[in-house]
């Protein structure tokens, strides 16, 4: 058996000899040649996730990315981001936790997806080690990385956290893009981990359907219960901030909610709650609509973001109606 550093660090595929823009292209676009409907808990479904996972890989590497020479003021605006502390950390959990959970699966199919997950979880920490160094960005020192003695609990704090985040973080990418105040050199670099993102929860959506479909039915209550305490602990995490201490004695504050409560540091544009919700939603539209619509996509947070616009709609008409 592997061990879990050799799951999430051993490359999964060949260097690709493909052109920038054919990987670009495939990383986004794909569809199941299978013919009928993908249900979860099938065969045709669980080879077709698997599939897409594969064969949208992009074979780009953090050793050569050319992160781009910023101005002062720019520099500044990156490095006082509270984010960079608990970006590191979590995507040095995650590549553990989805690592552990790979190897319990006994399933050769969702094995090998999750353990490329895995991988390019790994990829992500790279990439963020890489930029903090390039920029000297101060850090606190990272706490050791241990296997979860609750493998599945850990996973799907992993899962469902990426879910929420990375709906909140492509508004907020759009929202940088088109505010300008950061160079599109490095808008540019960080696009790939973005619909690499993407791709994460959309392996997240159908392999949560399909362990939902495929375990005994007197397992699944003791499942859902799970989710919900999930769903829970993420409300009460993303209440507060994360504190810890560097080398030198200095306190690092890092905001658990930045993809949420971050719009003010990305723009200096006035933007309502409303708009910025359909903003995250056209997002999410537009980098999930290369991919095979029969594969599930992650519906929670896309639902709370709409629930917000129809309540400010609703409040709007009613506070015209109370000041006419």
């Amino acid at each position: 058996m592997k061990s879990l550093a050799e799951i999430y660090s051993h490359l999964p595929d060949a260097p690709s000899e493909k052109t920038l823009e054919r990987v670009d292209y495939e990383a986004r676009h794909w569809s199941s040649p299978i013919q009928g409907p993908l249900k979860p808990g099938t065969e045709e479904h669980k080879r077709a996730v698997a599939a897409m996972f594969r064969d949208t890989f992009n074979p780009y590497k953090p050793s050569v990315i050319d992160w781009p020479k910023l101005d002062p003021e720019t520099l500044h605006r990156i490095t006082s981001l509270p984010i960079w502390d608990i970006a590191v950390q979590t995507e040095g959990k995650a590549r553990l936790r989805m690592a552990a959970y790979a190897d319990m699966i006994t399933d050769p199919d969702m094995k090998d997806a999750l353990s490329r997950n895995a991988w390019e979880e790994n990829r992500h920490k790279e990439v963020l080690t890489k930029l903090v160094e390039a920029y000297n960005i101060p850090m606190a020192p990272e706490p050791p990385y241990v296997t979860p003695k609750d493998t599945e609990w850990a996973y799907l704090v992993t899962g469902f956290s990426e879910c929420v985040d990375s709906f909140f973080a492509f508004g907020l990418f759009a929202l940088a893009e088109r505010a300008g105040l950061f160079p599109q050199e490095l808008i540019e670099t960080f696009e790939p981990v973005m619909q690499e993102e993407c791709r994460h929860i959309l392996l997240f959506a159908n392999w949560l359907a399909w362990h939902r479909a495929t375990m005994p039915f007197w397992k699944r209550p003791w499942f859902e219960l799970r989710v919900i305490g999930v769903w829970l602990f993420l409300a009460y995490e993303r209440m507060g901030l994360a504190r810890s201490i560097d080398e030198n004695g200095e306190e690092h504050t890092q905001d658990n909610n930045f993809t949420v409560t971050g719009a003010k540091d990305m723009t200096t544009m006035d933007i309502s709650l409303p708009d910025l919700m359909q903003l995250c939603l056209d997002e999410d539209d537009r980098r999930f609509s290369g991919y095979d619509p029969r594969l599930l996509r992650p519906t929670t947070t896309p639902a709370i973001a709409r629930a917000i616009i129809t309540g400010a709609k609703l409040w709007d008409r009613v506070r015209s109606k109370i000041s006419a």
